[in-house]
């Protein structure tokens, strides 16, 4: 591998960790390698710090391809908790508020999800990482200050239900989408068109593009990974 001329690592970032996290420990673990103060490194999509799965690094040259990488099909599995909200849609922060979910059934679930497929608008989160003059939203919600975002037109190309908890209103979906798609935010548009509230209660990518969550390596396993390959960049033969 050359990592100064460029390549693509996919790595299954870790819960609980920021994609931005994930990166600087890699940098971090291939600059020691190399032996080099800091090695051009980036991402291609953000998750967020309680979401799993598959994201992928590009270093050297390869980081010119970032914005394309954005640009292709992702998937994603989540599960969603019907009947209450919470400030972030998901569980960084506790339940905001509750609402009846005795009309909700699988076949009402199912018609709601429907109707998400396609072209769509969609108003990303207060809390995510969209700029409000020139800061990031979750910053300023994180301030007491009031943010308001303009919605999105994005691309869903399918939605199913994979499991339907009528009982703990729970359900669990597997969504295949364009770029930009909040799933919070899908999340709290499904509660709202329900007729109550949802938010997510875990989620994790398992795709982008071609690159799957079973080609991906681990954080932790990272180091080992690193030790296996063939490093042929300039800067170790000291060319």
């Amino acid at each position: 591998m050359n990592f100064t001329e460029g390549e693509y690592i996919y790595l299954d970032k870790p819960y609980g960790m920021s994609s931005f996290g994930a990166l600087a420990r890699v940098r971090y673990l291939i600059s020691q390698r190399l032996g080099v103060k800091r090695l051009k490194t980036g991402h291609a999509g953000t998750l967020d710090p309680l979401a799993t799965g598959v994201l992928i690094l590009c270093t050297g040259r390869k980081t010119k391809e970032i914005e394309r990488l954005q640009l292709t099909t992702k998937e994603y599995v989540a599960t969603m908790q019907l009947g209450a909200t919470t400030p972030s849609f998901d569980m960084e922060h506790t339940v905001d508020a509750t609402y009846p979910t005795a009309h909700i059934t699988r076949a009402k679930v199912e018609a709601a999800l429907a109707r998400f497929v396609g072209e769509i608008s969609q108003v990303p989160p207060e809390y995510s990482a969209c700029k409000v003059g020139g800061a990031r939203a979750y910053s300023l919600m994180r301030k007491g200050r009031d943010v308001e975002l303009k919605p999105k037109t994005l691309r869903i190309d399918e939605i199913e239900l994979m499991d339907f908890d009528a009982t703990r209103m729970r359900l669990a979906v597997r969504v295949v989408c364009g770029k930009g798609t909040y799933i919070r935010a899908l999340a709290r548009d499904i509660g709202r068109e329900l007729g109550s509230g949802a938010f997510l209660t875990s989620l994790r990518r398992t795709r982008i593009g071609a690159v799957r969550a079973e080609d991906c390596v681990t954080l932790d396993d990272f180091p080992a990974w690193l030790e296996r390959q063939d490093i042929e960049d300039n800067i170790l033969k000291g060319d």
